[in-house]
Parts: C-alpha cells; sequence; structure tokens
C-alpha cells in the first residue's frame, strides 16, 4: 500500500465519543471534517469545476446577506449531515455602522438541489468587536443528527435543531479574547468542546451538554495564552487525546475532562495541530517555528519528546494535512510545501498561482490533496512529487475550506454557496 493512502489512525475510542448524536460516514460534520484534520474516506471526487461554462456545477446559490450589505470575513466554513448543508454568514444591512453588532445568521440548504430550507437569526452575545482584523464569523458550525452548533465572535455559542428552532444560547463570558474568536466547536461524546484561551491567564476549555447548553465541565488553563486555533480528537495508541494548540504550547487532553496529559512548549495560536505517522505536527499559522512531537509522554514532554523542529515557517492561516509519510502545508506566498513527516525534511516548497493560503487542504485515500477555495483552487497528487492534476476556478474568493459528502464538493465563496458533482 503506498504510505499516502494510510490516513492514519481512527480507532472505536474516538467512533464512540464523536457519537453522541448519529452521523453518518458520508457527512462532514464540522471543522476538517469527522476527523478535524481534513482527511476523507471519499474517493474519485471531481477533479474539474467551473469555468465559463460551470463544468461539474451541480448547483450554487446566494448566501444570506446578498449584493445590498456589507459582509463581515465570514472565514467560517460548511458543514453537511445528511441532506443539510449548514454555513454561518454575518453582515451589516443597508447602511449600518460597523461599529454596531451585524446580524449573525445561521442558514440551511438542501444538498441535493441547493434550495434554502431556512434561515435565522441568532441575537448576538457581548462582545462588540473594535478591532474587526478577525471579525464575527470565523469558527465553523458543528452538526449532529438532530442540532446545528454555532459559535459568533461576538462571544455566543448556540444550537438549532434541523427545522431552524433555538434550542439554547449561551453567553460566553469573560472574553478577552485576542482581536477575535475563531475556534470551531468540536463534538465529543454529548457534549460540544470550545477551546476558549484568552488573555489575563483567562483560558479554559469548556464542555457543553448538546441538548441543554449546561456547561458539564470547564477546566481552567493559566499556563496557556491565547489561541485561535481549533482542537483535533485524536487516538493516541488506543486511547482518545484532544490535541490543543495555544500560544505558547501544544498539549494533548482528556477529551472528558479537559485535564492535561503532556504539555509542549510551542509556537501555536492559528492552526491545528494534528497527528499522522505517530507524531503531533504544530506550526503557529502566523509565521514562526514548527515543530513535530510523539504524544506517548506525560507532564512536560519539551525536552524528551520533540522529534524535529522547522525554521522560518511563513505564515498561512490555515491548517496543515498529513498521511503517515508526507506533511502538506499551504502558506504565503501561495507556496504548497511537502514535508517527510518523520523527519521534517522539505521535499518541495513549490508556487501554486492564485492560491488563498487561507484554505486548509483536504486528503482522501486515492491518492489526491484537494486544495478549494471559492476562488482559484488546485488537486495534486499526492506524496514526494511536485504534480497539479487539475486548477480550477469559481471567481468567488474567500477565505474559507470545502467539505465533502457523499461524493460531492461543498464551498462557500464570498456571495454563493456551491455544490460540485463530477456524476450530475
Amino acid at each position: 500500500m503506498n504510505a499516502h493512502r494510510n490516513l492514519g489512525p481512527w480507532t472505536a475510542a474516538v467512533v464512540l465519543l464523536l457519537a453522541g448524536r448519529s452521523t453518518s460516514a458520508a457527512d462532514w460534520p464540522m471543522w476538517r471534517g469527522p476527523t478535524g484534520m481534513g482527511r476523507t474516506t471519499e474517493k474519485d471526487l471531481p477533479l474539474t469545476w467551473g469555468g465559463k461554462t460551470k463544468q461539474n456545477v451541480l448547483w450554487q446559490t446566494p448566501l444570506p446577506g446578498g449584493e445590498t450589505a456589507s459582509q463581515d470575513h465570514n472565514q467560517s466554513s460548511p458543514v453537511v449531515v445528511g441532506s443539510r448543508v449548514f454555513v454561518t454568514v454575518s453582515y451589516w444591512p443597508g447602511k449600518t455602522d460597523a461599529a454596531q453588532f451585524p446580524e449573525h445568521h445561521v442558514a440551511c440548504y438542501s444538498a441535493n438541489d441547493g434550495k434554502p430550507v431556512w434561515d435565522v437569526r441568532v441575537p448576538p452575545g457581548p462582545w462588540k468587536l473594535s478591532d474587526l482584523r478577525g471579525g464575527y464569523t470565523a469558527p465553523t458550525p458543528a452538526a449532529d443528527a438532530d442540532h446545528v452548533y454555532v459559535v459568533f465572535g461576538s462571544a455566543v455559542i448556540a444550537a438549532l435543531d434541523h427545522a431552524g428552532q433555538e434550542v439554547w444560547r449561551k453567553e460566553i463570558v469573560p472574553y478577552k479574547f485576542d482581536v477575535a474568536m475563531a475556534a470551531s466547536p468540536v463534538l465529543i461524546g454529548d457534549t460540544v468542546v470550545l477551546q476558549c484561551d484568552e488573555l489575563d491567564k483567562q483560558s479554559r476549555l469548556i464542555a457543553y451538554d448538546r441538548k441543554t447548553g449546561d456547561v458539564k465541565w470547564e477546566e481552567k488553563r493559566p499556563g496557556v495564552g491565547f489561541a485561535h486555533s481549533t482542537p483535533v480528537l485524536a487516538t493516541v495508541g488506543t486511547e482518545p487525546q484532544l490535541l490543543l494548540a495555544a500560544s505558547n504550547a501544544v498539549q494533548g487532553v482528556d477529551p472528558t475532562s479537559g485535564k492535561v496529559l503532556w504539555t509542549c512548549d510551542a509556537k501555536g495560536d492559528t492552526a491545528s495541530p494534528l497527528l499522522a505517522g505517530g507524531l503531533v505536527y504544530l506550526d503557529s499559522g502566523r509565521g514562526g517555528s514548527g515543530l513535530a512531537v510523539d504524544p506517548t509522554g506525560k507532564g512536560n514532554v519539551t525536552k524528551t519528546h520533540v522529534k524535529w523542529t522547522a525554521k522560518n515557517v511563513s505564515e498561512g492561516y490555515s491548517s496543515p494535512a498529513a498521511d503517515d509519510e508526507y506533511l502538506y502545508r499551504l502558506h504565503k506566498p501561495e507556496l504548497l510545501t511537502c514535508r517527510k513527516l518523520s523527519t521534517g525534511e522539505v521535499i518541495y516548497s513549490e508556487r501554486l498561482d492564485g492560491m488563498n493560503t487561507s484554505t486548509s487542504p483536504i486528503l482522501t485515500p486515492d491518492g489526491r490533496l484537494y486544495l478549494v477555495s471559492g476562488g482559484k483552487s488546485y488537486v495534486m497528487k499526492a506524496g514526494p512529487k511536485f504534480e497539479v492534476l487539475a486548477a480550477n476556478d469559481l471567481g468567488d474568493i474567500a477565505s474559507t475550506s470545502a467539505a465533502v459528502a457523499d461524493g460531492r464538493l461543498f464551498i462557500k465563496g464570498k456571495k454563493f454557496l456551491t455544490c460540485i458533482d463530477g456524476k450530475k
């Protein structure tokens, strides 16, 4: 078997923790899919799409806000459960001053034909942003067979049922985040877990009950700095770990309590960590060094379990993807870098003209690497050779990542939600 086809450990321990409410293997229920690391079991995904003929575009539908509203950055990505696609969008209608709260919208569409099912407003939370660089809509929703869970940068988390009715809503206090909230909710067992790493030593990990929104547990994290990254649930040996990145550490914690199992000094905060080939990889996302650490240790493992470091990893507000042999990372200026996972050796670092480096890659089991956005997109051959299989463009550029479900790509651009299906 080619090493790049091994998409890493995905054992019963993690499956049980994720299965609080059933979803299908064809679903893409949260940030970066069911693994949280941009891995899919789907094969034969479309290679080409868009252009003047809108090749392989099954449907395209306008996002809430339209042409008359001032849009937030709206970096959140779509999620898919069953026949429903869920997205979040914030915008200031008409001539509303951007110093005021934008409207927070959760919208649901039919995965089969793109028809709008509902569009619901969520009342904003208590945090009115004075610095709009991060915006109000960075977190990607999470969804199960019953609910969709959304987080907005005004410091609010809410659950809606699949009919669009609010089930619960909670304000997140305190909210001394750095610039913005960006961590997406993660579904673990019967909880929705949110990483709230903040300034002034107020960091914490919160687990909300999926049904009620009540806090089931909260773990203080005074030793770590702020973060804008989303945790990843993975299996280390036979046990699940929640992998977390902060501005001064990468950690493995108990996903049922938030208790720290191991910690390693590192510069994180924007990119999500990942586990592949027995190693956890992390870099900042804002530029600086990266590292690979063995996650089997206990306590502070900085001096004992770091396997390699990478210097001068340039900025890229995306997260990496990896199989058991190669690590792939998009970063400025429009570069795709491939490293040997076991050593950190750079295999290639090549330019992809027009590629948005805020887009996170997706690996497929048939040896493809999808770099997909509403603008310029590339399909690459996975492995040590830099080989472009296809280049595509929808002309709707946005800093989002695609969802993969039922053989289709779901892409949230600036103006449209688009479904790509090579079998249409």
